[in-house]
């Protein structure tokens, strides 16, 4: 079983950077792909970023592109986000999330295939 645990969270300025960190607690995640997703007020959960088991590729949502870069350290059970040029429109509550092992690369942005999620870090992008 594995837990996941964020932080990082908190509140910056536009323009201005926060790095989100995602440990996983009582189990490995080398052997799953990794995503970050987000909710906004009102807003559906959306697809931010993923990573593949060995890192050898990065998916990221439109919005983020070129702003985000989505990171993992297998052999410290962390997966990171860092988030550069920070918007008002980033606010939300980030979760990190960790797929089952069988997901195949096609389905990488899918909610559907993340089993074990985290309780979320708030990012507020505000002057």
């Amino acid at each position: 079983q594995v837990q996941l645990a964020e932080s990082g969270g908190g509140l910056a300025q536009p323009g201005g950077s926060l790095r989100l960190s995602c440990v996983a607690l009582g189990g490995t995640i080398n052997r799953r792909h990794m995503a970050w997703f987000r909710q906004a007020p009102g807003k559906e959960r959306e697809f931010v970023a993923s990573i593949t088991r060995t890192s050898s590729g990065s998916h990221y949502a439109a919005s983020v592109k070129d702003r985000f870069t989505i990171s993992r350290e297998n052999g410290k059970k962390t997966v990171y986000l860092q988030m550069n040029s920070l918007k008002p429109e980033d606010t939300a509550v980030y979760y990190c999330a960790a797929a089952k092992e069988s997901t195949i690369l096609s389905q990488i942005r899918e909610q559907s295939e993340y089993i074990y999620w985290g309780q979320g870090a708030q990012v507020t992008v505000s002057s």
